[in-house]
């Protein structure tokens, strides 16, 4: 594994460009790139020249080692930093299964290029497990005004297959089908899976564990909206105390 993802990040703060600048610069894909910084992809050869040649860095610098800030400052001599105070907070960068590319997610979940080319959702979340964000297409994680609702965003933690058994308790999960993906809370049962959904109106699903093709633990939720604020019990006293007012004022 070479240092080019870590260098070339570091290139881009010296330099102040964002991830579609720096990308638009070498007509790469802004996915592309943040595969590069992530080591989820190695670039092409053309792409390495390309890069070092703009910079006026050697190719063995920028594929063997790690450089510094010094060094990539080197033609400012007056201007001096220490790694530990220019390197900036980075965000961990998400592929994201948006509602358009649900059905292509299903079918491509295992292609790399096609992961690749998925939009980014950049979050401050510090973790080394792999992450996949899923849109909420439906109410079925509802209950009393409560839950995740359509164009909500699940934030789900990869589960291998040898360990899906160990998340079959209720957990809700993102499950990945062979024509739709499901956002369910899970059951594990012999050799069949339950989907079971919050709205009590709506039925639970039953299929064999083997059409399984993907499953990730949901971890986060990105929201659309506020969340109520303050204790349930006090908000309605307060609204009593206000009608009460109003009739008063009415008398």
């Amino acid at each position: 594994m070479s240092f080019f993802g870590r260098n070339i990040k570091k290139i881009r703060g010296v330099k102040g460009l964002s991830q579609k600048s720096f990308a638009e610069i070498f007509d790469l894909k802004r996915a592309t790139l943040g595969a590069y910084e992530e080591g989820r992809s190695e670039p092409k050869i053309e792409t390495i020249i390309k890069i070092a040649n703009y910079f006026s860095i050697t190719i063995d610098s920028l594929l063997t080692s790690d450089l510094t800030v010094n060094e990539l400052l080197r033609f400012k001599e007056d201007l001096i930093l220490d790694d530990n105070e220019y390197e900036k907070e980075s965000l961990l960068s998400i592929p994201y299964v948006s509602e358009k590319n649900i059905k292509g997610y299903c079918e491509y979940f295992d292609n790399v290029s096609f992961i690749n080319d998925l939009p980014i959702i950049s979050l401050p979340i510090d973790t080394d497990e792999q992450l996949r964000a899923f849109t909420v297409t439906n109410l079925e994680m509802t209950d009393h005004d409560k839950g995740l609702y359509p164009k909500d965003i699940i934030i789900g933690q990869f589960i291998p297959k040898e360990e899906m058994m160990n998340f079959g308790n209720g957990e809700i999960v993102v499950a990945v089908l062979k024509e739709e993906i499901v956002v369910r809370k899970v059951y594990f049962i012999a050799d069949k899976v339950i989907f079971k959904a919050a709205h009590k109106n709506i039925e639970e699903k039953i299929f064999p564990q083997t059409s399984i093709k993907e499953l990730w633990l949901a971890k986060f939720a990105f929201i659309k909206r506020l969340p109520e604020v303050g204790d349930e019990v006090e908000n309605k006293l307060l609204f009593l105390e206000r009608e009460l007012l109003k009739l008063k004022n009415k008398g």
